[in-house]
């Protein structure tokens, strides 16, 4: 067990090294990284709603049960200079389902650049989320530092942040994820200082209580999920401030405890706001189903499995998507490994530092907190009904705290003694599970070559990402493309179902594709809308308009939820290649 003279002795370590500089180099590594092949991989239907609302226009200029040309399908795309903020804020109420602050911001930061192509620059569009990507990595040494009292577990949770794979993937999508974890960064912030106050008995400034309603008020502008920290906070606070108040009844304790209530009200009436002004606009828009729990028995055992795939690559990813099953299967050994380590590893890190003074308030803080997210997310897709563990980016409610929670492990941990295994040295083979065992006694005596590697993991894991071979999107139109250019012969149509503006994105991921690379001609589309699914006159639609085209003809059927019945059309059974988003079929009509 670490005494806490040697504890003080580790924390003041860093102080003879310019933290400037090493803030300065992870934020730099984090930039590259985030910044690296960021148009690389092709938007999919939730950045397509982004760039959408943002630049003041809508779907619906996208007609329905027609034929449409290339253009007309990306016309919400192009640059719309006429549109203003009222604009988008409109339509984020009407056709949405997420707050508008963070559209309002990628529309003020498109007018920043010239307007440059036919269609809006998906890399500006990415660039900011990646922005706010890079200032995550300041923004977590904050809440170390804050929360530890502690430089290096501030130094230790940035650099963790600057490599994560997890952070890697927000920060390279059109979304608003990035500035929500920011804003979740800020509102635990305020929590820390928040229940120190409360276990050192002086009281919680009224500035804290303002700023902090005022985080959580444009938290919850960003993402209604920000509700989720927000309940895992007040849940961390009735814990905590119930255990304090079971060891000590003073009157300043009860001041600091009205002071809380007030924030939990400031907050709840925040969000009664927020509620009132969208639920009666509709929320949701039918937008949110594919979160609906599966009917078969996987979905008693696969949430915790999907809370588990977002663990991982928190801390580091390998590329277990590549197409080469050789490199998959060498990828998963190598990260069951060294999670196999690293598990008990952090454990032990966690439960010297609950023995410190220094650090066990802060650990119970974020600890608390993790598990009140996690418990809710649990609780919706069981309970509820609504399984969001199948997202992994809606992780974010919590991912700071997990950052930092490893980064004071690791840090506790950092001035571990050297330990020396006379047995092993003594071995002069070169037996593989000799040298597995050196290796681990070396990680678990020496702190700083554990960070070491932990660290290294992580930029592997970042690479892995920056290079799409970890968290790929969720659509692949790059590929459909591939197979019609490399099967058709004659002019293509690409028909759909419609239900709502996803339908709509899936079909723009095609098109943007087509334009972007220029290589087929003679491709026209159709969505044909249906409020329920397999409905006939969704059948009869596609029917009426193949008919009614030139031929010969191919039709190729993306995603299409209803049966297809077209004369003088040949289903094509040839084999073709799975492709992630698009469900597909060709006919020959001649």
């Amino acid at each position: 067990m670490l005494k806490l003279q040697s504890s003080k002795k580790w924390v003041s370590q860093l102080s003879q090294v310019n933290e400037l500089v090493l803030m300065c180099l992870w934020v730099f590594i984090g930039s590259i990284l985030r910044f690296t092949n960021l148009t690389a991989k092709p938007p999919w239907t939730d950045e397509f709603a982004t760039m959408v609302f943002s630049l003041g226009n809508n779907f619906t200029s996208v007609p329905l049960n027609q034929i449409i040309s290339l253009d007309t399908l990306l016309q919400p795309l192009r640059c719309n200079p006429n549109a203003n903020i009222g604009d988008v804020v409109t339509l984020l109420l009407r056709e949405d389902n997420h707050p508008p602050l963070y559209f309002v911001l990628v529309h003020l930061w498109v007018n920043l650049f010239p307007h440059s192509g036919e269609y809006v620059d998906v890399w500006i569009m990415r660039s900011l989320p990646a922005l706010f990507g890079v200032l995550s990595i300041p923004a977590v040494y904050f809440l170390g530092k804050i929360a530890f009292r502690s430089r290096l577990v501030g130094q230790i949770s940035a650099a963790l942040m600057a490599v994560s794979s997890y952070g890697i993937f927000l920060a390279q999508e059109a979304r608003h994820y990035t500035l929500a974890m920011l804003f979740v960064i800020a509102s635990l912030m305020c929590l820390v200082v928040a229940l120190q106050h409360l276990y050192q008995q002086t009281i919680i400034p009224l500035w804290l209580i303002f700023v902090w309603i005022i985080i959580n008020s444009l938290g919850l502008s960003v993402h209604y999920f920000f509700s989720l920290t927000l309940i895992a906070e007040a849940i961390t606070l009735v814990i905590l401030g119930y255990l304090k108040l079971k060891e000590n009844q003073s009157g300043l304790l009860k001041r600091n405890l009205i002071r809380i209530c007030l924030i939990i009200l400031g907050t709840i009436t925040t969000g009664i706001l927020w509620m009132y002004l969208v639920i009666p606009q509709g929320y949701g828009n039918n937008m949110i189903t594919w979160i609906h729990p599966l009917s078969h028995i996987l979905y008693a055992i696969s949430p915790p499995v999907q809370l588990l795939a977002v663990w991982v690559p928190m801390i580091s990813l390998l590329p277990v998507e590549s197409d080469s099953i050789p490199v998959v299967i060498i990828s998963g050994l190598i990260l069951l490994l060294f999670f196999i380590w690293f598990v008990p590893y952090i454990k032990r890190g966690i439960k010297q530092g609950m023995q410190l003074n220094q650090f066990r308030l802060p650990l119970l803080i974020l600890i608390t907190f993790i598990g009140g997210v996690i418990s809710l997310f649990l609780f919706i897709t069981y309970v509820i009904g609504q399984d969001l563990t199948r997202a992994a980016r809606y992780s974010f409610t919590y991912f700071p705290a997990m950052m930092v929670v490893v980064g004071a492990s690791l840090a506790i941990l950092w001035s571990a003694i050297k330990a020396e295994n006379t047995v092993l040295q003594q071995q002069k083979t070169l037996n593989p599970l000799i040298l597995l065992r050196k290796l681990y006694d070396k990680l678990n005596s020496n702190g700083q070559l554990a960070f070491t590697a932990v660290w290294v993991m992580g930029l592997l894991g970042a690479i892995t990402v920056t290079v799409n071979l970890g968290y790929q999107k969720y659509y692949r139109p790059e590929q459909f493309i591939s197979v019609i250019k490399e099967t058709a012969s004659q002019p293509v149509l690409i028909a759909t179902t419609h239900k709502s503006l996803v339908q709509t994105g899936e079909m723009m991921g095609i098109g943007l594709e087509l334009h972007n690379k220029s290589e087929l001609e003679n491709i026209s589309f159709l969505l044909v809308h249906q409020e329920q699914e397999n409905t006939p006159e969704a059948t009869e639609t596609l029917k009426k308009t193949v008919k009614n085209m030139s031929h010969p003809l191919e039709v190729w059927t993306v995603n299409f939820i209803a049966p297809i019945d077209l004369n003088n059309c040949t289903l094509d059974n040839q084999n073709y290649p799975y492709i992630d988003g698009y469900g597909y079929k060709r006919y020959i009509c001649n």
